[in-house]
């Protein structure tokens, strides 16, 4: 099958032209063409040549249920046919009633307010503003800080980044938002002292957030973001018993718990929410991406009852809103999607697979460049070192010869769409569609042996 586009040579150069592409380096398109995604099917993307790609990234951890749901576009079309906007500000519409009503249904605990956004970064400055604002009400004005991990990621308007833990995305846009501070992550792997067990490592790492808070002030710190599963990096999961721990320190500091999932929720680690997956409470979960498998952007801000009551009486308010948070197309897509979830049972079949899709992953242990492979549900990371016995990295130039020099490149032309990232030490990352199974395992196993292998012959 082909999808050749007559008008490729126009787009590529139009997009050359115009397109500025994010987190993009524009000189590596001054000469080579860009690539032109045009259409999806399932866990496949085809380009504006016609070549098929498996999508081991989820578009960007986002596509649940797959591309081209028919389901999804006729639930987005026949709302914008109905009441294609109108804002949340003082007024409801039904389908963002439905969906909050929804997913308070879901929630762990008592998370029963949603404060929709339009993304992810969005959903974390939100969470943020809310801290500081119901602090400011509950009397305790002076606790404003910020609590993050190391190389973390938690997005880019000025209040998240300034909560993201990777310097090198910082740098140029500071100075930031202050009162942000950040603790040691979870990479097992890399953990200060080789004799640890996973238990011992995990209370080390939540330790450190107790220090960090009195080292601050318990009366100065707002809250603690933490993903359920570091992205940046390469997908650090929780030791056992690291959240549990962590909720001790946050109800003895009064400290709130911000579980950062707008990759984890929605079926990445087999559960609808992330805190669920690893058995915590948090005070606030932020989501975004595969709330609407990426038909339509949509985030969200869940808070709990606690956190809501200071601002149900009198003339208190939150100083705080969207123009697009909650839209109704959004709001019907994400209904519709969470309809797949449960017929399909997509959680289910995460929790069935992950086992499968780990061992093809960790078939490529016999490969020297691969060190470590980690993660949880369909969401891995593959960490490549110089020496596997001394787990000894690659430098900087190294890292920029193998990942954009070659890996990226080389991933893409076999056919395989994923992450070559080194915001921490080198990975390559997988988070395919939730409708992935052994047959799409093996194809992504084939492909990262055939190009890791050259990519040592290569060093």
């Amino acid at each position: 099958m082909t999808d050749q586009q007559p008008d490729a040579a126009r787009l590529d150069q139009a997009a050359r032209d115009h397109l500025w592409m994010h987190f993009t380096r524009l000189s590596a398109y001054a000469e080579a063409p860009v690539p032109v995604i045009v259409r999806g099917d399932g866990p496949y993307i085809y380009d504006s040549n016609g070549k098929r790609y498996l999508d081991g990234l989820a578009g960007l951890f986002v596509v649940q249920t797959g591309h081209g749901r028919h389901e999804l576009a006729e639930a987005a079309a026949k709302q914008a046919s109905e009441l294609a906007y109108f804002p949340l500000w003082s007024y409801g519409h039904p389908k963002a009633i439905e969906l909050a009503d929804r997913l308070a249904d879901l929630t762990p605990g008592d998370l029963n307010r949603v404060f929709f956004t339009t993304g992810g970064s969005e959903a974390v400055e939100s969470a943020w503003k809310l801290a500081r604002s119901y602090f400011k009400r509950t009397g305790k004005p002076m606790k404003t800080k910020v609590l993050s991990r190391s190389i973390a990621y938690h997005g880019t308007s000025m209040g998240a980044l300034s909560i993201t833990g990777i310097p090198v995305l910082k740098q140029e846009f500071e100075p930031l938002v202050p009162g942000t501070f950040r603790v040691p992550n979870t990479n097992f792997y890399r953990r200060p002292d080789e004799s640890m067990t996973e238990e011992q490592f995990g209370v080390w790492a939540a330790d450190r957030i107790a220090e960090a808070i009195e080292f601050e002030g318990p009366e100065t710190v707002a809250a603690v973001y933490l993903e359920p599963v570091q992205n940046a990096g390469g997908c650090f999961p929780p030791p056992p018993g690291y959240f549990q721990r962590v909720r001790e320190i946050c109800d003895r500091y009064d400290v709130l718990l911000v579980s950062d999932e707008v990759i984890c929720a929605f079926g990445r680690l087999g559960e609808y929410f992330g805190a669920t997956r690893f058995g915590y409470q948090p005070d606030i979960i932020t989501v975004a991406k595969g709330l609407t498998s990426g038909y339509v952007p949509l985030g969200a801000m869940l808070a709990s009852e606690r956190l809501a009551e200071p601002f149900l009486d009198g003339a208190n308010w939150f100083a705080h809103g969207i123009t697009y948070g909650g839209h109704p197309v959004g709001s019907a897509v994400a209904l519709a999607n969470l309809d797949i979830f449960e017929r399909e049972d997509l959680n289910g079949h995460v929790r069935t697979n992950s086992p499968l899709f780990r061992s093809y992953l960790e078939r490529l242990y016999d490969l020297p460049i691969v060190g470590d492979v980690r993660g949880d549900g369909y969401f891995f990371g593959i960490e490549l070192v110089k020496d596997k016995a001394t787990k000894e990295t690659f430098n900087d130039e190294e890292s920029e010869a193998l990942l954009r020099g070659f890996l990226s490149k080389a991933l893409f032309d076999a056919g395989l769409y994923c992450r070559a990232d080194d915001r921490g030490d080198p990975v390559i990352q997988l988070a395919p569609p939730l409708i992935c199974d052994e047959g799409h395992f093996a194809e992504i196993e084939q492909i990262l042996r055939s190009v890791l292998t050259e990519a040592w012959a290569r060093l």
